[in-house]
């Protein structure tokens, strides 16, 4: 099969190139110019030097191809430099959907995320708007919502990675988030699916008519804590770290005041989906890859040493 990926130098991404070609599948890529030390297996793909704001280099990265996957995202905007949720993860689509009936290529997966609804934050907003444009399509559509997504960054940025040098790595203590002050609880929870896990997953559905139409919920097979999860890393990196309990609506009036400066952690928009939490059953991805799912491990999380 001949397959377009749009945001295939990504983390995700670039794992996917690898399973497609593992497969045996042929692999075309929208690469944007600056970023062509990112291709993995060079030799192996054909790549297009554009970006999503181009009609004509959409058209050639799609041209004979049998399918596109959609899978561009960001964690933070850089407004000036034009790089918006709206025109990542929303106009981005529409862009690839229009090229994707000029070309006929009927079938398209799209990488939306975990927890996305509107109302909501403008990257739950964007993503969900996103899927509803292609469910209204006449394409065949296949769209996943991953948790969040860990494993080797292969030199892009990474969950767990950002975690170890924000948090763990760091001479100060940690902080996990709690709610409430007088008896306070553990606010933040997830269930991180490694990457291989999710390339897996897309490889299925790309051939597996069964999943067309369909919204896959990809999880791995534990609910962590905030805590927890630190915990895993520091003890996948050899490291004795403190972590303190810290309250979430103190983080958030700090993010309200601070989240326009680049050095702050997370915006006050990331922080009201940390409130809300990113979990859900591994049922879904292991029925897809036939196996149990990667679990969140000092062993798989060796990378990071």
């Amino acid at each position: 099969m001949k397959v377009a990926i749009i945001g295939g130098t990504g983390f995700v991404g670039c794992y996917l190139v690898n399973s497609l070609v593992e497969k045996g599948d042929s692999v075309s890529l929208l690469v944007r110019p600056g970023s062509e030390n990112k291709v993995i297996a060079t030799n192996q793909v054909r790549t297009v030097s554009g970006d999503i704001d181009s009609p004509d280099s959409l058209n050639s990265v799609l041209v004979d191809c049998d399918a596109v996957i959609y899978c561009v995202g960001i964690l933070r905007e850089a407004t000036g430099a034009g790089i918006t949720y709206e025109s990542t993860q929303y106009e981005g689509v529409i862009k690839t959907l229009e090229a994707a009936r000029h070309n006929d290529v009927q079938r398209f997966i799209l990488m939306s995320a975990n927890g996305v609804k509107s109302p909501g934050t403008p990257y739950q907003e964007t993503k969900k708007r996103a899927e509803e444009a292609l469910a209204e399509s006449e394409l065949d559509v296949t769209i996943f919502r991953p948790s969040v997504i860990f494993g080797d960054p292969l030199g892009r940025s990474e969950f767990a990675t950002q975690l170890y040098h924000q948090m763990v790595r760091t001479p100060f203590p940690a902080v996990a988030f709690y709610s409430g002050l007088l008896q306070p609880a553990e606010a933040v929870f997830m269930s991180p699916v490694h990457v291989e896990d999710v390339a897996a997953a897309f490889v299925h559905a790309l051939h597996e008519n069964s999943t067309i139409g369909h919204i896959f919920t990809l999880a791995g097979p534990e609910i962590l804590s905030w805590a927890e999860m630190l915990r895993r890393i520091a003890d996948a990196t050899g490291r004795n770290k403190v972590i303190l309990p810290f309250p979430l609506a103190v983080m958030r009036f700090m993010a309200v005041l601070l989240d326009w400066l680049p050095a702050f952690p997370v915006t006050n928009d990331q922080l009201k989906m940390l409130r809300e939490g990113n979990i859900a059953s591994a049922e879904q991805v292991t029925l897809l890859i036939g196996r149990k799912p990667i679990a969140f491990t000092k062993h798989t999380l060796s990378y990071l040493g």
